[in-house]
């Protein structure tokens, strides 16, 4: 090698050298908390304007960002907090604590408030809406409390089946096919009062986030949504009481250090009193709920935080000495958070939920119990493997055990014999990875696979078919009917009766063309293996939960969906727009005059079929200023259909199976073709504060009686195919005023009033519609059921 070979050589190794010096990078990492409380912030942004990056903390508040070696301005912004903007030298792995202060509002300036939800432009992430604590003490409800689910319904793409109905619909599906998390740990039953009052007190409340579509790989276990909400941790740094009085209900929620600055504790509890005014009447009958939240935390070092947190809340409603119905959920779990390292952040949680229902009839004689129990240990971790790359993966392993109900004699002059309806048991395991990816600065990608493999247990006893068929066609009445065993088996707990794998994948992607615009566009799968069994267009406390297994088949979706999302005048507005198909198979369904009650043998009565929901999505925001708001509107399309199953041959005669509603498409009881919400909030002044919400939804379907026939004197209504009928549009306007006296400022003990009004305009929007003769005529008639007019309410809150 000549003279100029060996120096053209050591200047290049010289470059490479101090190239991939230059390309050295390092790790910025740390916790961000609220400044007076300690409490863990996530959704916090951490953004590199130079190289036009940043990060997101996750839900205990930790970020990562892995950056070339130099100088950087960042910048932390949290809406309704103060921007930090400083300057670091990165030259070594760094680890950086940030404490946010609340943004004091001020009128005379255009200024971010604490209840903006901004859209994420870049963010590949569709189909998700989050909600602040102070958006949702704002929003008109009944009653004046404040309510999570009912804030929801606010929002496109989710309806609920009237007014004092269980549960919501999103995007076209039924209530049982939402995944509703506190803390991790599942909730069966989200309603106080069936349907009045939610069991999230948002005092206690810290984050509210509702997945559409495109749900990470992380969720699984249901088919229409994810509703994930956090409580929060307890301040850590000084004793705080927050509360409420209101007319039927009242709260309290209490927090402070156990050890300042390390540990902490929140405890929180509700009540309603309505019952004891009835006390005051000749009305024997009661209705009432209570519950409690509360959390413990405690901070080892740098590396290592548990918690410990739980929910319990029960309603009891009884009629005189004759009926009493108890029922709620009680769930727990505790938590490990540990850093590996500055990248990789773990959590390992145990996790227990339990949904209770109880019912008492002196009359009868009996008590009856049933439930659900599950026992969770779910293991995830978040690897921040660099500014473009992040990556979720983890496992869980949930156990079953559900009690379809228990029949006891309550007294020794009862004739009841006791009866244990025949308990099944399930395990369903879980593993999955989940990437967040910047492919380039204007493509973006969310890319994950989730595998669930789900296992139903021996039972006590379980009924065998000729050829596994609980369910015979009549092929001469042309009716489904239940079909009688030929034997019984007894297989032990350690038996598999029925096995099923599932991979779900899940893709978003986005591509932005400017700061203000995207497009974006998903494809998830999920698998549901737990059935809600109901025949009513709203779920009740009595509703039986059941596995999948030898004669019930998992539900199975597939969602699609395309959007375009832009923020207007520098953020002021901000506009979504989404369109969605769904398709979903082995959804039951239910034989004409099905019993669900009581049924030991529940395969008898349901057949799958398939369920399948279109639509389109618009959400309008104004974000800035005074005054706030949002127009929500949805069109949607849900139907669903069990076609026959084949030809059935019976003394000669070959029939094919007519299935339900004669095997063709109907309208689920929660298609709402049209939705209409419009949300507004206006700030006049520092003492207050103006809030109202239009409602407008399409009436939802039900059966009215297509003829009549007289059977004895009477006249027997008869009806046609499901569904064909609805009930009329439902509409209502509700408002609501906040004073905050001038007295709160420079003082511990701060106050509010909220008076409000729902449905202003008293329109008795419709419950249902029944038939019967009028007995002075004879001539059938339809009877309206409303449940509320107009009805004021005033709210005292206060906090020190």
């Amino acid at each position: 090698m000549n003279q100029l070979s060996r120096c053209y050589l050591v200047g290049l190794l010289l470059f490479w050298s101090a190239f991939t010096f230059s390309q050295e990078k390092f790790t910025l990492s740390g916790i961000i908390t609220e400044e007076t409380s300690n409490e863990t912030l996530l959704g916090v942004t951490l953004a590199v304007p130079s190289l036009k990056t940043g990060v997101t903390t996750n839900v205990y508040g930790f970020y990562s960002l892995t950056l070339p070696e130099g100088e950087y301005q960042i910048q932390i912004s949290y809406l309704g907090y103060r921007d930090i903007v400083q300057t670091i030298s990165l030259t070594e792995n760094l680890r950086l604590d940030f404490k946010m202060a609340e943004m004091a509002e001020q009128l005379d300036e255009v200024v971010v408030t604490e209840d903006v939800e901004k859209i994420s432009i870049r963010n590949p992430q569709m189909s998700v809406n989050s909600f602040s604590v102070q958006t949702i003490k704002k929003i008109p409800v009944v009653l004046g409390e404040a309510d999570v689910i009912k804030s929801l319904l606010l929002l496109p793409g989710v309806t609920s089946a009237g007014e004092a109905s269980s549960g919501f619909n999103v995007r076209g599906g039924a209530a049982d096919q939402n995944l509703i998390l506190l803390d991790e740990a599942v909730i069966f039953n989200s309603s106080h009062l069936f349907g009045f009052f939610s069991v999230f007190n948002p005092d206690a409340v810290k984050d509210v986030k509702l997945f559409k579509g495109a749900i990470p790989a992380i969720y699984g276990g249901r088919v229409s949504s994810v509703l994930d909400i956090y409580q929060k941790e307890g301040n850590s740094k000084e004793f705080k009481l927050t509360g409420g009085i209101g007319a039927v209900s009242s709260r309290l929620l209490a927090e402070g250090p156990i050890v300042k600055d390390k540990s902490s504790f929140l405890i929180g509890g509700r009540a309603s009193y309505a019952h004891l005014f009835l006390r005051l009447t000749d009305i024997d009958n009661q209705a009432y709920f209570y519950d409690l939240n509360a959390k413990f935390n405690y901070r080892f070092n740098d590396k290592n935080n548990i918690y410990l947190s739980g929910y319990f809340g029960r309603d009891v409603f009884s009629i005189a000495d004759s009926f009493e119905n108890t029922y709620g959920n009680a769930v727990g779990n505790l938590r490990w958070n540990h850093l590996f390292s500055d990248k990789v952040f773990s959590n390992l949680s145990l996790i227990y939920s339990d949904y209770y229902y109880g019912l008492e009839l002196d009359f009868v004689g009996f008590e009856w119990n049933s439930g659900i129990k599950n026992f969770n240990i779910k293991y995830d971790l978040k690897h921040y493997a660099s500014d473009k790359l992040q990556l979720n993966y983890g496992l869980n392993n949930i156990y079953y055990e559900f009690n379809p109900g228990k029949i006891v004699p309550n007294g020794p002059d009862s004739g009841i014999l006791e009866q244990q309806l025949i308990k099944k048991y399930a395990n369903e395991f879980a593993a999955y990875v989940d990437v967040e990816q910047s492919i380039t600065e204007a493509f973006s990608l969310q890319y994950g696979l989730r595998f669930s493999y789900f296992m139903r247990l021996g039972q006590e006893e379980l009924n065998v078919y000729e050829n596994d068929n609980p369910v015979n066609f009549n092929p001469l009445l042309l009716v489904y009917e239940e079909a009688d065993p030929i034997g019984t088996i007894n297989p032990s707990r350690g038996e598999v009766l029925a096995s099923f794998a599932n991979l779900e994948p899940r893709l978003s992607a986005s591509y932005t063309f400017n700061p203000d615009n995207s497009v974006k566009a998903s494809y998830i799968r999920m698998a549901q293996y737990l059935h809600l069994l109901s025949n009513t267009n709203s779920p009740t406390p009595l509703d039986v939960w059941t596995p999948s297994g030898p004669f019930v088949k998992p539900q199975l979706l597939d969602q699609y969906a395309l959007g375009y999302f832009r923020n207007l005048n520098d953020g002021d507005y901000s506009l979504e727009v989404e369109g969605f198909y769904k398709d979903i198979q082995n959804r039951i369904d239910y034989i004409d005059g099905a019993n669900l009650i009581a049924n030991n043998s529940i395969e008898q009565v349901i057949l799958n079929g398939q369920a399948r929901a279109y639509g389109f999505e618009l959400l309008f925001r104004k974000n800035l200023g005074r005054f706030q708001g949002w127009l929500a509107y949805t069109w949607a399309v849900s139907e669903q259909r069990t076609p026959g199953r084949g030809t059935v041959e019976e003394n000669g005669l070959s029939v094919e199976e007519t299935g339900i509603n004669f095997g063709e498409w109907y309208n689920t009881p929660y298609d709402k073709r049209h939705d209409i919400s419009l949300f507004g909030s206006y700030d006049l002044n520092k003492k207050w504060n103006f809030n109202a919400n239009f409602v407008y939804q399409t009436g939802q379907p039900t059966n009215y009686p297509v003829g009549q026939f007289e059977f004895q004197g009477v006249n027997v209504p008869y009806y046609g195919l499901r569904n064909l009928q609805r009930l009329p549009d439902y509409h209502r306007l509700d408002i609501a005023a906040t004073l905050t006296p001038k007295k709160n400022v420079g003082r511990k003990w701060q106050s509010e009033w909220v008076f409000s009004i729902y449905n202003v305009y008293n329109r008795m929007n419709a419950a249902s519609v029944t038939f019967r003769q009028n007995e002075d005529t004879g001539v059938s008639e339809a009877i309206q059921t409303s449940i509320f007019g107009i009805v004021p309410s005033v709210t005292y809150n206060f906090k020190f």
